[in-house]
């Protein structure tokens, strides 16, 4: 019976050991932790790349196919204007900054 008692306080002892190790060691559970939020961020990441990638194809699908996706980059992006049109840019008007008065205690 001696030898079973010895035997059950090792078996208990190793797998404590194997807990701890689980537990608190840098490779065990918070490590894996780790790498699910790694993986939940990056997929994340991903969607909104797919997303933009999305947008991206629809728009050169659009600037292929339509003429007035490609006029309207041309005007927006390089400013250029049609036959017959006139362009007109409106400055805002320039306020001057006020100049706070000298104290006169000094």
């Amino acid at each position: 019976m001696s030898h079973l008692r010895w035997l059950l306080v090792v078996l208990v002892l190793v797998a404590v050991l194997l807990q701890v190790e689980l537990w608190l060691s840098d490779g065990g559970y918070r490590k894996t932790l780790k790498l699910r939020a790694a993986v939940a961020e990056q997929a994340q990441q991903n969607e909104s790349l797919r997303e933009r990638n999305a947008a991206l194809d629809a728009e050169v699908v659009n600037l292929k196919q339509g003429l007035e996706a490609a006029e309207e980059r041309a005007r927006t992006d390089l400013g250029m204007v049609g036959p017959g049109e006139t362009f007109y840019q409106v400055v805002p008007a320039v306020v001057p900054a006020v100049v706070p008065a000298a104290d006169s205690n000094r």
